[in-house]
């Protein structure tokens, strides 16, 4: 088998060999899919929001301005004024309020309240307070903006930070309670990586998928294609492929309805055939999915003098439309953290990983647009099964969890 991997060699070079018309991006590639609402998403980084500053990005298909005003609260608007739909990022942000270009309505952004419309006199009797721009909660959390995108139909949802002046009632000698703060307690739990020590290093990373989500996710969670999409000295060799057994679990997520369900890789000594795993010793690894997008890694070890190891990772697949997608990761480590270049050589090698899935998914995207048929096998596709099964059991709300229990599972990789 070694010597058969050895003699492969590639069928043509994409940027030499391929015609334009078939290098050419698709407008779609392939089927959309059926986006989750009702839950927090990675907008873009929060470093990118200095105070004072806006940005723009799109989640689920909705155009989104994000910015930060001068006393540091976030916001997230959906870029379009209520009055005659211009982009609100086609106008002003002096700071403190939102400014439309078409008629100069100005508008409180992390409520969306309107505060100004400069057209109406003393003979109007409309009430600007009672207007307002679609605003969605928004929250900074492990150096990302992670913005609540609602069902339709949900009501008005601001910001955290938003502090109105109407109270809600509460129980007597308690605090008065914001209205918009007693609605995001029934949000569910804004998603943060697992960190195992005060002193550690980070690292971000992201890369532009163009496929629909179910794709990204799907090849995110694939257990097989390491040995040949991370082909690599400082990675894996393809003659390094060996037969592996993994135990599944089920996460029910009870407490939430099960909105948040997924599945566990059950505590593991990670992959022989990962060379930067052995940079820990001995550890062990456990790997989450949960609904809708978020692959949870830890990877724990304790040395010869009895100190812990560790590093962990945060990566979510994103749907930005219905046939385009984003990959983000944040890890995490206390791994050699006060030595400066283990963060940018990190960085360096996560990129040429991440870039790997990217050129892949780029060349898959050439062909899912011709909508061929396709098919997923057992085991190494189980866990892809699993994913559609809890993304319908929730869009539904019928049906129960595909895992009644602990399963063992095999593939070779």
């Amino acid at each position: 088998m070694a010597k058969q991997h050895a003699r492969m060699r590639p069928i043509l070079s994409p940027e030499r060999d391929c015609p334009a018309e078939i290098l050419a991006a698709p407008a779609a590639a392939g089927p959309p899919a059926e986006m989750v609402f009702g839950d927090w998403y990675p907008a873009l980084r929060s470093g990118r929001l200095r105070p004072g500053s806006t940005a723009l990005t799109m989640l689920l298909g909705i155009p989104m301005l994000l910015g930060r005003k001068q006393d540091g609260a976030l916001f997230a608007l959906r870029d379009l004024c209520p009055h005659r739909g211009i982009p609100l990022s086609a106008g002003w942000f002096d700071g403190e309020s939102v400014q439309c270009k078409y008629h100069g309505w100005r508008f409180e952004p992390c409520s969306g309240r309107c505060e100004e419309i400069p057209s109406l006199t003393r003979f109007d009797h409309l009430v600007p307070q009672k207007i307002y721009a679609n605003a969605f909660p928004v929250v900074e959390r492990d150096g990302y903006a992670w913005v609540y995108v609602p069902s339709a139909g949900v009501g008005r949802m601001p910001s955290p930070d938003y502090e109105p002046d109407s109270k809600s009632k509460s129980e007597p000698g308690s605090e008065p309670v914001s209205q918009p703060q007693a609605a995001l307690r029934n949000l569910p739990p804004i998603p943060e990586l697992p960190k195992f020590s005060s002193r550690y290093r980070a690292a971000h990373l992201q890369a532009d998928l163009p496929c629909n989500v179910d794709h990204g996710i799907i090849g995110l969670m694939d257990p097989a294609h390491g040995p040949f999409v991370h082909r690599a000295w400082w990675w894996r060799r393809a003659a390094s492929i060996h037969e592996k057994t993994k135990r599944f679990e089920p996460i029910e997520d009870r407490e939430h309805g099960g909105r948040n369900a997924g599945f566990r890789m059950s505590a593991h000594a990670p992959s022989s055939n990962s060379a930067p795993y052995k940079l820990l010793g001995k550890p062990v690894t456990t790997i989450d999915f949960v609904l809708p997008n978020r692959r949870y890694e830890t990877i724990r070890a304790v040395n010869a003098k009895g100190r812990e190891r560790w590093f962990a990772s945060l990566t979510t697949v994103t749907p930005v439309t219905p046939t385009s997608c984003r990959i983000d990761v944040i890890a995490a480590w206390n791994i050699a953290y006060h030595l400066p270049l283990v963060t940018p050589i990190a960085r360096y090698f996560g990129a040429k990983f991440v870039a790997q899935d990217q050129r892949t998914m780029v060349e898959q995207a050439r062909g899912l647009r011709f909508h061929p048929g396709l098919m997923l096998i057992d085991d190494a596709d189980l866990p892809a099964k699993w994913y559609f099964a809890l993304k319908q059991r929730r869009l539904t709300g019928e049906g129960d969890h595909p895992l009644c229990g602990p399963v063992e599972l095999h593939w070779r990789s």
